[in-house]
């Protein structure tokens, strides 16, 4: 139990801690965002670099990567888009007065929250603010966006919904679903008593959790502003959440994993191995795979909770996980993004896709494998 994973490469061109790495949809390219200010766009076929993107004139703090282009934010206050084949920025996002901490790209719209309080919506090609979402008290953190089609149709909130919704969590305890079209604030979620650090949208259901520094996870109906349910059992904060075939998966400092009933609230399973806290979360194939504080990735059985693989070589925290086909990959305040070998981690048989769901902060998807690197 427990062996140890081989690993296929290590990338050290970053001269600064990585923040971020994100997939781009066809599972082709990596980009990663590094605390020396730059990104950079990775080949998941080899594992080389494909381009460097300068221009942020402080940290990346954020990023996603589309087929088309790549999107950074930064301490600099901007986001900016790149072209995924040049490494050429396409745009500057100016209007943002501190640190933009999380980006989203959906229905061909940008959005984007920061320390200055607010969130906005960007024009993808104009580079122009459409709206700025104005209410919290403090920084805003998580972003979740519901697409109008996924929401009801009924007569009494057709026209609220008709941009779809956006929810936002904050440091100052509370969470605000936003109208897009209109600007103006649908519901304020009231209940957590510290900072909502993380956030996932079931949206079929309409519902959104929502994980915070005081221990707690709470279910929350979108429309209506309602608190469905309150889940307990963590002794830390929780720092990430996964959405998967009706489980909810969430990371805490307390170091442990837990696996929740996302009807009910009921906590099913505990993964625990962890030293330090878990600041990263990602399922695949009847696998969970974790990355921590004490700079290891773990694989664990979801059924179970056996524990199956660690992944030790990294010096500091790992602050996000990918997989892809047969690789899983790590990125570490260290600077690092590593490669590993998953090949023979068989968990439970894989459940059929969440219909419509983001599983994630942010939807980052995964396309078909690209050719299998060999261990080195």
């Amino acid at each position: 139990m427990g062996g140890g994973g081989s690993v296929l490469k290590v990338c050290a061109d970053h001269r600064g801690g990585i923040n971020w790495l994100s997939l781009s949809p066809d599972g082709q390219r990596l980009l990663t965002g590094s605390e020396d200010g730059t990104a950079r766009l990775w080949s998941t076929a080899d594992g080389q670099c494909c381009a460097l993107l300068q221009g942020h004139e402080s940290y990346v703090t954020f990023c996603q990567l589309e087929d088309e282009a790549a999107f950074t934010c930064s301490a600099d206050c901007t986001i900016r888009r790149w072209d995924v084949l040049t490494g050429q920025c396409l745009q500057v996002y100016r209007g943002h007065t501190s640190i933009v901490n999380r980006i989203l790209v959906a229905n061909n719209q940008l959005f984007s929250s920061s320390y200055d309080r607010t969130a906005r919506v960007w024009s993808l090609d104009k580079g122009q603010i459409s709206r700025e979402f104005q209410g919290h008290r403090n920084c805003v953190l998580p972003l979740a966006y519901s697409a109008p089609w996924d929401l009801p149709s009924a007569p009494c909130v057709e026209e609220a919904v008709a941009g779809g919704l956006l929810v936002t969590g904050s440091t100052d305890g509370t969470a605000k679903v936003w109208q897009v079209a209109s600007g103006c604030c649908h519901q304020t979620l009231r209940g957590h008593t510290g900072a909502v650090l993380c956030l996932v949208l079931d949206t079929p259901g309409h519902t959104a959790f929502t994980g915070s520094t005081d221990a707690t996870i709470r279910a929350w109906d979108i429309l209506s502003g309602e608190q469905l349910r309150v889940f307990r059992e963590h002794q830390g904060s929780v720092i990430c959440l996964e959405l998967v075939n009706r489980f909810v998966y969430s990371g805490s400092a307390d170091r442990t994993v837990k696996c929740w009933l996302a009807d009910t609230g009921e906590c099913v399973r505990t993964f625990t191995a962890h030293r330090r806290n878990v600041s990263a979360l990602k399922y695949h194939a009847g696998t969970l795979f974790t990355g921590s504080g004490d700079a290891c990735a773990r694989a664990f059985d979801a059924q179970s909770g056996e524990l199956r693989r660690v992944f030790r070589g990294h010096t500091f925290i790992i602050n996000c996980i990918q997989v892809h086909g047969q690789v899983l990959y790590t990125a570490s305040h260290d600077g690092a993004l590593r490669l590993w070998d998953v090949r023979g981690l068989r968990g439970a048989p894989r459940p059929p896709p969440p219909t419509r769901s983001l599983s994630r902060l942010f939807s980052n998807k995964v396309g078909c494998a690209a050719t299998p690197l060999q261990p080195a």
